[in-house]
């Protein structure tokens, strides 16, 4: 049989990969077959055996003892009538027929004595031949069990040759053609890992990607060292410092930039309808279209203190925020009188927090195009800033895609939110429309199933991932979701390496905007391997020689069902993968350590693919039929290669 070697499956574009799933398609055969052991003999040349004869032997004679017995009295009796008829006391005619008798009797007796001894001869001759053909019919069996051993060795050495050549690790992937992932559940670590694993191959796949992580971990640090090493130069924004490089959302019109500003105000309000949104939106729209397009959010702010009447305008008109035509056409925007209470509230709660944004764009540069752009929230700053910036930036990120052409290519541009339950679930359901109406694949991470995710886990064209869910609850719905009847194979390695690599070294991220408008010296487009820029770039390749020891020797596995307690114990790389086929629904277990791709034994393939090709050949070949294609041959992982 042919082994189908690793890198005959390459990486493929039309596939979102979310880790590796281990599987023996040859079982252990066990220990080799035990040799038959000979009867082993005591040593003796061809001659009768000596106890035998000697057995025989006295059997005879005592059968034989009273016959001699009697010859000898004959042969005696024989002596004395002879004798007699010498000394002339008995006729010689009746001595004659004494002696004729008594010796015929004597013979008689004689005979039967060598008759005996030649039964004797031929009992020992008849046993001997008899021992020869059982010695030669054991020797005829334990040939043939020799035989048989030999060619049941031969079947186990092929067995044992196909099971340590054989693949252990295969890709876990869904197809382009599912709309999104919604990853439920998992650590810190273990979405770095995810984070990693799936950004790399969509990058090396020559798509681009932008990760806004709201998780305050770091956890697309590996990734960005990662694309860095492969020769790209990421693009990465640590908010609210960086707030004022951020030029997302200049481009809008005043209709989309007012309902980007409604939702962020939205972010502290959790109960608000859509009735209160569209309030909020019309009287941002109306400021801005005093304040004319290119607004700036300190602009909006000292219009909307203007319009509630909160400090003195004066200090706006000195800093040049507002004109004084624009503050007179502010202040007949919504007429006078009572019935104003309702604007200036609203325009007073728009300001307090949309003058967390002031700072947005103000010194914006322009920047490089970055395959890769990741835009995270920094730890040291507030809760209730960070949810702000955060929804800001989805909700531009929403509006930019509303505006876009759809993709010749689905998932070509992938958009990562890890910590999307910060969010506001209407500001997730326009986030999913824009990526599915302009094919952008969008992985949404959720630390904790709470009602908003529940409703929204799932929902269209997407697959859902559950990692460790440690809140009993969570695990409850989780299972409920999977299926309690499936079960699943855990690797020992899985569980071994989770708990001792913590996958996360602690370090923020840096900030590259500065280092861009410095300059940054430009690096060389030249292939590189991405097996080796994991191996050298990330927390998880840098073990990898660790796990690759490890991985030799741990080859066991655990079957485990998909229960409550199951998942609030999962492995921390773990990833239960759910997806939607036209053979129905498919559930896996796969494990989202990056550094499993540098294994040995590792493909790029999915199970099916290669359960098949190894079935085929294990077929009797036909001779009219082509050999099954098992893809191109052996290529370098080249980063810069283009899916």
């Amino acid at each position: 049989m042919a082994d189908v070697h690793p890198e005959q499956a390459q990486l493929q574009a039309d596939r979102i990969y979310l880790g590796w799933q281990y599987v023996l398609l040859h079982p252990d055969p066990g220990p080799p077959p035990k040799r038959p052991s000979p009867f082993v003999e005591p040593q003796r040349e061809s001659k009768p055996d000596p106890e035998l004869v000697r057995r025989e032997r006295m059997q005879e004679d005592l059968l034989n003892r009273p016959v001699k017995i009697f010859r000898t009295f004959m042969a005696a009796l024989a002596v004395l009538i002879l004798g007699a008829a010498v000394a002339g006391a008995l006729n010689w005619s009746f001595a004659i027929i004494g002696l004729v008798a008594a010796g015929g009797v004597a013979a008689i007796c004689s005979y039967a004595v060598l008759q005996g001894d030649r039964a004797v001869r031929y009992r020992v001759q008849e046993q001997q031949a008899r021992d020869d053909r059982v010695r030669q019919e054991r020797d005829r069996e334990l040939f043939r069990a020799q035989e048989e051993h030999a060619e049941r060795y031969r079947e186990w050495q092929e067995l044992k040759d196909r099971h340590d050549r054989q693949l252990t690790w295969y890709a876990v992937a869904v197809p382009d053609e599912i709309d999104r992932v919604d990853v439920a559940g998992g650590t810190l670590p273990g979405w770095s890992a995810l984070v990693t694993l799936l950004g790399a191959t969509r990058l090396y796949s020559g798509g681009h990607l932008t990760v806004l992580d709201l998780s305050e971990g770091a956890i697309a640090k590996d990734l960005i060292e990662l694309a860095r090493r492969g020769g790209d130069d990421p693009l990465v924004w640590v908010l609210p410092v960086d707030l004022p490089k951020l030029d997302l959302g200049a481009t809008l019109k005043p209709e989309a930039f007012a309902d980007v500003l409604a939702h962020v105000v939205s972010v502290s309000e959790e109960h608000r309808t859509t009735r209160d949104l569209s309030f909020d939106n019309a009287i941002l729209e109306r400021v801005l279209d005093v304040l004319g397009e290119n607004a700036t959010i300190a602009q909006v702010t000292a219009a909307l203190r203007a319009l509630a009447q909160v400090g003195d305008p004066r200090d706006d008109l000195r800093y040049g925020l507002i004109t004084a035509e624009q503050l007179e056409r502010i202040g007949t925007m919504f007429g006078r009188g009572v019935s104003d209470r309702v604007v200036i509230e609203r325009a007073w709660a728009l300001e307090s927090q949309l003058r967390k944004l002031e700072t947005l764009g103000t010194e914006a540069v322009r920047l490089p195009p970055a395959r890769l752009r990741v835009v995270s929230m920094d730890r040291q700053a507030g809760v209730f800033g960070n949810r702000v910036l955060g929804t800001y930036v989805a909700t531009a990120l929403t509006h930019i895609l509303r505006q876009s052409p759809a993709s010749d290519r689905p998932w070509y541009h992938t958009i990562i939110v890890a910590g999307a339950d910060k969010l506001r679930g209407d500001v997730l359901d326009r986030l999913m429309d824009a990526c599915e109406t302009s094919r952008t694949g969008l992985v949404l991470t959720y630390r904790s199933l709470t009602p908003t995710v529940r409703e929204r886990l799932g929902r269209g064209h997407a697959a859902v991932a559950f990692m460790r869910l440690g809140n009993a609850e969570d695990a409850r719905v989780a299972s409920e979701h999977v299926g309690t009847e499936h079960r699943l194979e855990l690797a020992q390695l899985t569980e071994t390496i989770s708990a001792s690599v913590a996958g996360l070294n602690g370090t923020p991220y840096t900030s590259t905007i500065d280092q861009v408008e410095e300059g940054v010296e430009e690096r060389a487009d030249s292939g590189t391997d991405l097996k080796e820029d994991i191996t050298e770039s990330t927390e998880w390749g840098r073990t990898a020689d660790k796990i690759g020891e490890k991985e030799r020797v741990l080859q066991r596995s655990r079957e485990f069902l998909v229960e409550p307690h199951q998942l609030q114990q999962l492995p921390t790389t773990s990833v239960i993968v759910t997806d939607a086929t036209a053979e129905g629904r498919r559930v896996r277990l796969a494990d989202a350590n990056p550094a499993i791709l540098t294994f040995p034994r590792t493909t790029l393939g999915e199970l099916e693919q290669v359960r098949e090709a190894v079935l085929g050949m294990d077929e009797p070949a036909d001779p009219e039929e082509p050999p099954p294609n098992l893809g191109p041959p052996p290529q370098r992982l080249d980063w810069r290669k283009k899916g």
